[in-house]
C-alpha cells in the first residue's frame, strides 16, 4: 500500500436532465476522519451514501464536502385551475340569456388571473431517481480523485521522511563513532573525576569509590540510545515501505527519536556528540512536522 497525505483537492461536474451538479472536495490535516457536508435542499438524501463512501475510501483528515446544484434549462408548463375553468363556464352560462354565450376563447381564458398558471415543470420521480443516481456516481468520483491526489503526495512525503531518516542515520553513526565515546578516552575522563573525588578526601571509602566511578561510567555510556535509534530507524523504513495509515505510528517514532537525542545531548561531554546530538535534534523535528501530514 502507498502512503496517503491528508491534504489534496478534487472536483467533478456533470448534467442530469435539467440539473447540473459539481461536487468540491477539500481535504486537510486531522487527527481523526472529520466529514463536514454542505448539501442543497432537496438532496439530504444523499448524505448516508456520502458519509459510508468517504468513510470507506479515508481514515483520517478534515474534509470539506460540498454540492452545488442548480436547473440548466428552464422547462415551463402550463396548469389549469380546473375550479376556477368551472366556475367561468358556470358564469358564462348562467348569463347566456343575458350576454352573448359565444364559445370562450383560449386568448380570453389565458387573461383570465388564476385559470391558466404557468411554473417550472416538476421532475418526476423516475427523474428524481436517475439525477440522484448520476449525482452519487459523481461523488464517487470525487472520492476517487482526491484519492489519487492524496497519494501522490504521499509518494513525495515518502521520499522526504526517507531522506530524513537516513539523516538520523547518518547522525547516528556520528555519535557511535566519536572518539570521545572510546575505552581510553572513558577511562581519562573518569581518572580525572575520580582525582576530583579524592582531593581533600584521603579516607575516602574503596566501595563509595567504586560506586562513584561506575556512576559515571553509566553516564557516559551512549550504547542504549544508539541502538534504540538504530531500532527506530529501522522500524521507520519499514513503516514507510508497508505504507498505508502510518500517520500515528510515526508520530510515536518520532517521539521516540526526540526521547533518545535529549538523553544524548543529556549525557554528552563532547562537543562533537552535542552538536551531533542537537542537529539530531532539528531532524527529528522536521520529521515530525512532515508526519502530521499522513493519514
Amino acid at each position: 500500500m502507498t502512503l496517503q497525505s491528508m491534504t489534496g483537492f478534487a472536483r467533478v461536474e456533470g448534467t442530469s436532465g435539467r440539473t447540473r451538479w459539481a461536487w468540491e472536495l477539500r481535504s486537510v490535516n486531522g487527527k481523526g476522519l472529520d466529514l463536514r457536508l454542505r448539501l442543497p435542499p432537496g438532496f439530504e438524501a444523499l448524505e448516508a451514501d456520502v458519509r459510508r463512501l468517504a468513510g470507506e475510501a479515508f481514515s483520517r483528515g478534515n474534509i470539506q464536502i460540498g454540492l452545488a446544484a442548480g436547473v440548466s434549462e428552464a422547462q415551463i408548463e402550463a396548469v389549469v385551475n380546473q375550479r376556477a375553468l368551472a366556475a367561468v363556464l358556470a358564469l358564462r352560462d348562467q348569463l347566456a340569456g343575458i350576454v352573448d354565450p359565444a364559445p370562450v376563447k383560449l386568448d380570453t381564458l389565458l387573461t383570465m388571473r388564476g385559470v391558466v398558471d404557468f411554473r417550472e415543470a416538476e421532475e418526476s420521480e423516475a427523474e428524481r431517481t436517475a439525477r440522484d443516481g448520476d449525482i452519487r456516481a459523481g461523488f464517487a468520483e470525487a472520492v476517487t480523485r482526491l484519492a489519487e491526489m492524496r497519494r501522490k503526495e504521499g509518494a513525495a512525503l515518502a521520499g522526504v521522511l526517507l531522506g530524513q531518516v537516513a539523516r538520523i542515520e547518518a547522525l547516528t553513526a556520528t555519535v557511535e563513532a566519536d572518539p570521545s565515546r572510546g575505552v581510553a578516552a572513558i577511562a581519562e575522563r573518569l581518572a580525572g573525576q575520580v582525582a576530583l573525588l579524592m582531593q581533600g578526601a584521603s579516607a575516602l571509602d574503596r566501595d563509595r569509590l567504586h560506586q562513584e566511578a561506575a556512576l559515571l561510567a553509566t553516564k557516559a555510556d551512549l550504547r542504549e540510545e544508539i541502538d534504540r535509534l538504530k531500532a527506530h530507524v529501522a522500524a521507520a523504513r519499514e513503516l514507510i515501505a508497508e505504507g498505508g495509515p502510518i500517520g500515528r505510528k510515526l508520530d510515536f517514532l518520532a517521539q521516540e527519536f526526540n526521547r533518545e537525542s535529549n538523553t544524548i545531548c543529556s549525557k554528552s561531554n563532547a562537543a562533537a556528540v552535542t552538536a551531533a546530538g542537537i542537529e539530531l535534534k532539528v531532524v527529528i523535528d522536521q520529521f515530525r512536522e512532515q508526519v502530521q501530514n499522513l493519514e
